[in-house]
């Protein structure tokens, strides 16, 4: 017992002294203004580890408010989250209904939470909201009014979310706009089709991160990755560390981004 306690002692005290070093080097670096984060291997880890797909989540969405943190602590200003795609809803029914739960508990949890006031944060979901129960939009709607005076900080919260069913519906106000004379067709360009997707002309995401190994953006933010940096890590998203997130941004930092150029 005391060689594993000696020897748990001694991997902690490794893993602190690596996570401050990572921090310290990434520190000096350029960080991302906007990052996304595809939350996937909640159901794959909880079935190895011998929980059900439910628990999975669950430990999923406290790991959400961690790694949230992370970001805001680090300053990167802008934070998009993929929680459930169009896709997600071909679900069965309990565990939608569960992930449905957990979204509730997530935006009544952002009506009470002081670490949104202390980072000044801007909550705004993005998605189909109206597939969504009357319960779950309102309490969307009263996240977003109680943190629309916030600028410092932004989170997206893609729910319901399909890249291709936004850049359809962008396109369609689109042309509604120019059947009502608010928009000449000769004026449309990527500046303005950009200002009618769910994220309204905000800054693309400079670093796209998606846990559990698979290499995929699943229609996330199609229009807005386009020369976003991609990273791709093995570790199942409720299992992700400090030292995880910090690696996938020292990767960004040493990349040249040439946008095409």
């Amino acid at each position: 017992m005391i060689i594993n306690w000696i020897r748990s002692r001694v991997l902690k005290y490794i893993y602190e002294y690596y996570e401050k070093k990572l921090l310290n080097e990434v520190r000096k670096g350029k960080m991302p203004e906007h990052i996304g984060l595809i939350l996937d291997g909640n159901r794959r880890w909880a079935i190895e580890m011998g929980f059900s797909p439910e628990k999975g989540h669950e430990f999923g969405f406290e790991k959400v408010k961690e790694v949230l943190k992370w970001c805001w602590e680090l300053g990167i200003n802008i934070v998009t989250i993929y929680v459930l795609s169009t896709e997600n809803l071909n679900r069965s029914k309990e565990e939608l209904d569960n992930l449905f739960r957990l979204a509730k508990i997530g935006f009544r949890e952002i009506l009470e939470n002081p670490e949104i006031d202390r980072y000044k944060v801007r909550v705004k979901a993005i998605g189909k909201l109206e597939v969504l129960d009357d319960e779950l939009i309102d309490l969307i709607k009263k996240a977003e009014e109680k943190t629309k005076k916030y600028s410092e900080n932004k989170l997206y919260i893609a729910i319901a979310y399909g890249g291709r069913t936004e850049i359809l519906d962008a396109t369609k106000k689109i042309v509604e706009a120019v059947l009502k004379g608010e928009l000449n067709i000769n004026d449309i360009n990527e500046d303005i089709f950009s200002k009618y997707l769910y994220t309204q002309g905000d800054k693309d995401p400079d670093l796209i991160i998606r846990t559990s190994g698979e290499e995929r953006l699943s229609g996330f933010l199609l229009w807005q990755s386009a020369y976003s940096e991609l990273y791709f890590m093995d570790v199942y998203w409720p299992e992700i560390r400090k030292i995880d997130l910090l690696r996938a941004i020292r990767t960004y930092q040493k990349r040249h981004r040439r946008f095409g150029r």
